[in-house]
């Protein structure tokens, strides 16, 4: 009977595409307390909606980025020639003035004039007064060091003149058709070299059939990547989960049909498929969405632990509408507030354990190999797909940020007259929302796809 049983399931997994795709997306998550069900409800319920409403909004659709950084590991022989790999930046009258503006304009001058005494009352309170020009120029530089020190990823110098605000509602990320050596090429570089696999140890599957594996080199991987540090293997899971939530947007925002009159976006199932079916892809499909899973509780921690620095009465969402960023405020922190009542959280304290000075050492590597991958975004010749990939990085980055600097958030000074040490800029607020808004898009499109898959029986 058993036997029977069996064989019944093996034959209704195999002719299902929707049991191909996701038939192991289910349950606990690996290295977690959490399961695939409860992110589900979570997400499509009630979080994803109202998350929608506030990267709606000026404050966080405005995004400012170089798109015309060199490559700095090869040459990139050209760019992408498809018009829809443009991007299209805004004019200096689309951004709101308030963006725009330098922080000294945020406030009423008489505001101004005494934050800038007390902010400078309090660098210099905290060293001798007469000290040269030279020296407050290192204790500057140190501090800057300090704050580097502590990224993740490549921050955009928002003072190039390279540097432009392009309107993220109006350069959606979809499907665009770059593809083919050159795409591959990064992603290559990514778990290749930035993923501390040793070259030895084959991946089972290489996108879009370059190369494929047997099942012996398969099991090896696994069997490689069970064996790693809990850490290594989350940084690995963070990288294939980011991965298939690109993966996924490009195949729900697939150019289905291009005409002379108008272009139609929309799902392709086929091409979910041939990512994600674990016939299709020697059964890597279900491990990447499982992975996409994973990402989303980092990124959900860390926007529940950075609460209290947002909760700050100084902080703003500042565009010059006092109104409207005000009700902005209020519906950010009842999203992140919301997230913190997550009742199945990653538990970050679980990494960098053990001997003090090692697991130092392994948070550091895993801090530059994550910069490392940020800098690869502008080898990317799509613009389009250079611009989504760099916000999605810098997100992600910010994420671990926030997530390693627990100390410095609970130390968050009671007092406005206080530099806090702990510090996110616009361009990182920004990119931490849009970076998790995709993440929660992707959760909220399989939905979508597991109805059509089972409509196509």
């Amino acid at each position: 009977m058993k036997l029977v049983v069996c064989l019944f399931l093996l034959l209704l997994v195999s002719g299902s595409a929707d049991s191909r795709c996701f038939c192991q997306v289910t349950g606990d998550l690996d290295d977690c307390t959490c399961d695939v069900e409860t992110i589900d409800s979570f997400n499509n319920e009630l979080l994803f909606p109202k998350l929608q409403t506030l990267l709606e909004s000026d404050y966080f659709r405005f995004y400012k980025v170089n798109l015309n950084k060199p490559c700095p590991f090869w040459t990139v022989s050209s760019h992408c020639g498809l018009k829809d790999c443009a991007v299209k930046p805004c004019k200096p009258n689309d951004v709101p003035e308030g963006i725009r503006s330098s922080s000294l304009h945020k406030y009423p001058a008489e505001s101004n004039e005494q934050r800038g005494e007390c902010e400078q009352a309090g660098r210099l309170g905290a060293v001798d007064v007469s000290l040269s020009e030279e020296t407050r120029e290192a204790l500057l530089n140190w501090s800057k060091h300090d704050d580097e020190a502590e990224r993740f990823c490549v921050l955009e110098d928002e003072g190039s003149p390279d540097s432009q605000y392009v309107d993220l509602l109006l350069n959606p990320e979809r499907f665009t058709g770059y593809k083919g050596p050159e795409a591959w090429r990064i992603w290559n570089s990514i778990y290749e070299e930035n993923c501390f696999k040793p070259f030895t140890i084959k991946r089972p599957l290489i996108s879009n059939s370059f190369y494929s594996s047997p099942g012996s080199e398969a099991k090896t991987f696994h069997r490689w990547l069970e064996g790693q540090c809990v850490e290594k293997r989350a940084f690995y899971r963070l990288i294939s989960g980011l991965h298939a939530s690109i993966n996924i947007h490009l195949s729900a925002r697939y150019l289905l049909d291009d005409s002379w009159f108008q272009k139609t976006w929309g799902h392709n199932v086929s091409e979910f498929r041939g990512r994600f079916d674990s016939e299709l892809t020697a059964g890597e499909g279900p491990k990447r969405l499982r992975n996409l899973y994973f990402l989303y509780l980092i990124e959900l921690r860390a926007l529940a632990k950075a609460l209290p620095f947002f909760q700050q009465p100084s902080f703003q969402l500042y565009t010059g509408r006092a109104e409207e960023d005000q009700r902005h405020k209020e519906l950010l922190l009842h999203i992140l507030q919301l997230a913190r009542s997550f009742p199945l959280h990653f538990d970050e304290t679980s990494l960098f354990t053990g001997d003090e000075k090692e697991a130092a050492k392994l948070k550091e590597d895993i801090r530059l190999a994550f910069l490392n991958i940020s800098r690869i975004m502008d080898c990317v010749g799509c613009f389009k797909c250079r611009l989504w990939g760099k916000l999605q990085t810098q997100g992600l980055g910010t994420s671990l940020k926030i997530l390693f600097s627990e100390r410095q958030i609970e130390a968050l000074p009671s007092s406005s007259d206080q530099r806090p040490r702990f510090q996110l800029s616009r361009q990182e607020i920004v990119s931490l929302l849009n970076a998790f808004g995709r993440i929660s898009t992707s959760i909220r499109e399989l939905k979508t796809f597991r109805s059509l898959l089972a409509e196509d029986g």
